[in-house]
């Protein structure tokens, strides 16, 4: 079990982490839920209705790893535009999707995100040099969401577009500064991935 999910009776799965592993997973989650940022409503705790009709931004984030985590709808570098027009319908269309589906979707990751470190903090407390940490099908699923995004954040970082700018990761040499973050990408992929197949029927 050391190192990758396992399924567990009732839909489940349990994974053995150590200290350093719950530290960095954690360190991770609590950084990704500051670049999402509070939600809409935040400094207006008394109105419970604030963030329901509050409306999301038009415009694309500036920050790449936003952008990764939130991106265009209908345009983008995948997306083509035949003429000029054509590119400004789809970015109409983009800035109103966003507008009406941003704050459900940063609210999301953000309840997944808490979800992960408060399954680690239950945890930690159990004792020291590491634990097993089980979860319910339900909370299998904020985790394989939250390790994407994380994977996705990490991997804006580092720049990585595809599966060859991946391959390139494992030539790095070990005093390359950019080294430890590609190792905590690479490693979370591993967990994804094991966490999918503990998943699949």
């Amino acid at each position: 079990m050391p190192g990758h999910f396992e399924p567990i009776p009732g839909g489940g799965a349990a994974v053995a982490l150590d200290d350093v592993e719950i530290s960095i997973i954690r360190s991770l989650a609590v950084q990704l839920l500051e670049l999402i940022g509070p939600g809409p409503a935040e400094n207006a705790p008394d109105d419970p209705l604030a963030e329901l009709f509050a409306e999301g931004p038009s415009e694309p984030p500036s920050d790449p790893v936003l952008m990764r985590l939130f991106p265009d709808a209908y345009s983008g570098p995948d997306v083509e535009a035949n003429s000029p027009e054509e590119a400004d319908e789809q970015r109409a269309h983009s800035a109103e999707f966003r507008r009406f589906t941003e704050n459900d979707l940063r609210a999301g990751k953000r309840e997944n995100a808490l979800a992960v470190i408060r399954s680690l903090d239950m945890i930690s407390t159990a004792g020291e040099g590491g634990a097993v940490l089980k979860l319910s099908a339900e909370e299998c699923g904020r985790w394989l969401r939250t390790l994407n995004d994380l994977r996705l954040a990490i991997g804006s970082r580092l720049d990585i577009a595809d599966e060859e700018d991946t391959d390139l990761l494992y030539q790095l040499p070990d005093e390359d500064p950019r080294k430890p973050m590609v190792m905590a990408y690479l490693w979370l992929g591993g967990l994804q991935e094991t966490l999918v197949n503990t998943l699949m029927p």
